[in-house]
C-alpha cells in the first residue's frame, strides 16, 4: 500500500505519477480472468495453490488452504465487538435486500395445453475470490458471500 501525505514536498509529483500509472484495461482483465478460470477448471486445487503463490505471495497446501474452526473462532474473538456488530448489521441488511430479489418458480399451461415453467434452485457450491489489492473491504466479502449462502 502506498500512502501520500499532502504536506510532503514531493506529494504533487508522487501523486500524479500514481494517478498516471498504467492499469490493465477491461479486455486485459477479462483475458486474465478467462485464463484463471480455465486453469482452475482444468487443474483444480493445484491451480488455486499456484495462483495463491503468484497473486498473493502465499505458500499454501491442501491442508493450509482451509481455514480451521479454531482459526475462525480466534478471529471472531480478536474482532472488536463494535466491528462484529457492524458486520452482522450489514450482513442482515444485505440478506434482506437479496431475499427480495430472489425469483419465484412459475408453472403455467399455454394455449396448446402444454405445461411449462421454470424452477430456481440454489447452487451446490460457490467460490468467491476477494482480492487484496490496494485496500481491504469487508463489504466485498459480505456482498458476495451473503447472497451465496441463502438457505436451501
Amino acid at each position: 500500500m502506498r500512502r501520500f501525505n499532502f504536506s510532503d514536498p514531493d506529494f504533487q509529483s508522487g501523486f500524479l505519477a500514481f494517478v498516471e500509472e498504467r492499469r490493465d484495461t477491461p479486455e486485459e482483465v477479462d483475458a486474465i480472468v478467462r485464463d484463471v478460470l480455465a486453469a482452475v477448471r482444468r487443474d483444480g486445487l493445484e491451480a488455486l495453490l499456484r495462483f495463491a503463490r503468484e497473486f498473493d505471495g502465499v505458500e499454501l497446501d491442501a491442508d493450509t488452504i482451509r481455514v480451521s474452526e479454531a482459526e475462525i473462532e480466534a478471529g471472531h474473538l480478536a474482532c472488536e465487538p463494535h466491528v462484529r456488530e457492524a458486520i452482522e448489521f450489514a450482513a442482515a441488511r444485505i440478506r434482506s435486500y437479496h431475499e427480495r430479489q430472489r425469483p419465484a418458480d412459475k408453472r403455467f399451461t399455454d394455449e396448446a395445453g402444454v405445461e411449462l415453467g421454470w424452477r430456481w434452485t440454489p447452487l451446490d457450491a460457490v467460490g468467491i475470490y476477494v482480492p487484496g489489492g490496494r485496500a481491504a473491504y469487508p463489504s466485498t466479502v459480505l456482498m458476495n458471500a451473503v447472497p451465496a449462502a441463502w438457505p436451501r
